[in-house]
């Protein structure tokens, strides 16, 4: 492993991480069992439970260190399992369901009795995925059941996109990780709101405006970050998001030298860039990390990204965005949260 190892914690503390069929099904025996295991999906790696067991549900937050109040995304095998978790579903929701599930697609709809308040955080509404990933499906039409899974990294932090990045981050707080190789899409799942009469995106993500806007036969409203955890009706919808230790700095290729010299000055330390494509004459002192491509390929890269430049002990990250089509727009949202919660630990 290269960039991607898990560094930090000792052989012995590290969970057991496991692959193929025989892997599935000592992940599908945990959460039999209660417990919570790391599973890949095509956005990230989530951290499941089984997401009927309210104990279970609970060991998730404890390991995240996530508010209880703070809803969670149940993952399900198939679209026709709507019906089990959702009640007067929307012409809309029937429509995104059929065109893009499986896929990087949360809807978020009007709960039935099934989902449980630990899973909701006490509202009249859940989040539902059918993942695009064969690992991760062939795991949920095993388990024959609902599977809670946020990311498997600490509450507000960088998400894993590998299974070292899950063992990096969790180490022995969790005992099973199950490989299903690096996410294809590298960001979370777009959240749609269409629990009432029309449709709203709560966060960008993996399916792209575009997209969606073809569907439904108008460009949905994107509805601002939340400012706390208490007022967010989805997950990962918080203003301060995504986080790593290095500071993020937005810029664009005509304030970047300006950027770049702000943050050597005030930065305090290391200072790196990241961008679409390489950028000519840029200080010696920069640490420059490997061009991100366009947006669809910047989604893919980003939280690897992030996370090389806390390994090289960067304290400024400057990026410049990709063109905000495509997921173009949800890295450039999960920079902007990334940057709040930097410019939040300074005050």
């Amino acid at each position: 492993m290269n960039d991607d190892d898990a560094t930090g914690r000792g052989a012995e503390k590290a969970p057991r991480v496991v692959d193929g069929p025989s892997g599935t099904r000592l992940a599908v025996e945990a959460l039999r069992a209660g417990d919570v295991v790391a599973i890949p999906t095509e956005t990230v790696y989530g951290l499941a439970a089984d997401a009927t067991n309210e104990l279970a549900i609970a060991k998730i937050f404890a390991v995240k260190g996530r508010p209880t109040n703070h809803p969670l995304i149940v993952h399900i095998g198939s679209a026709d399992q709507l019906d089990d978790w959702a009640v007067d579903i929307s012409d809309h929701a029937g429509a995104l369901a059929d065109a893009f599930w499986p896929g990087p697609m949360t809807l978020l709809v009007r709960r039935s009795v099934k989902a449980i308040d630990a899973v909701t955080g006490g509202r009249d509404t859940v989040g539902l995925r059918v993942p695009a990933h064969p690992v991760a499906l062939e795991l949920l039409n095993e388990f024959g059941g609902g599977v809670a899974a946020p990311s498997a990294n600490r509450f507000g932090r960088v998400s894993p996109t590998t299974a070292a990045h899950v063992v990096a981050d969790l180490g022995s707080d969790i005992s099973l990780v199950l490989d299903g190789g690096p996410c294809s899409v590298g960001v979370e799942s777009t959240i749609i709101d269409v629990s009432g009469e029309t449709a709203v995106v709560l966060r960008p993500g993996g399916l792209s405006l575009e997209m969606i806007s073809e569907v439904l036969g108008f460009r949905p409203v994107v509805e601002q970050p939340s400012a706390a955890v208490g007022e967010s009706r989805a997950p990962g919808t918080l203003a301060m998001h995504y986080a790593p230790k290095a500071r993020i700095v937005i810029a664009s290729a005509e304030t970047l030298a300006d950027s770049l010299a702000v943050a050597v000055r005030d930065g305090g330390g290391k200072v790196g860039l990241l961008s679409p494509a390489y950028v000519r004459d840029v200080p010696e002192e920069i640490v420059v990390l490997e061009p991100a491509g366009g947006p669809e390929n910047y989604a893919e890269v980003l939280y690897a990204r992030l996370r090389q430049a806390d390994r090289l002990g960067l304290t400024v990250l400057v990026c410049i965005p990709p063109t905000p089509d495509g997921r173009g727009l949800a890295v450039l949202d999960r920079l902007q949260r990334a940057a709040a919660a930097g410019l939040s630990t300074q005050d």
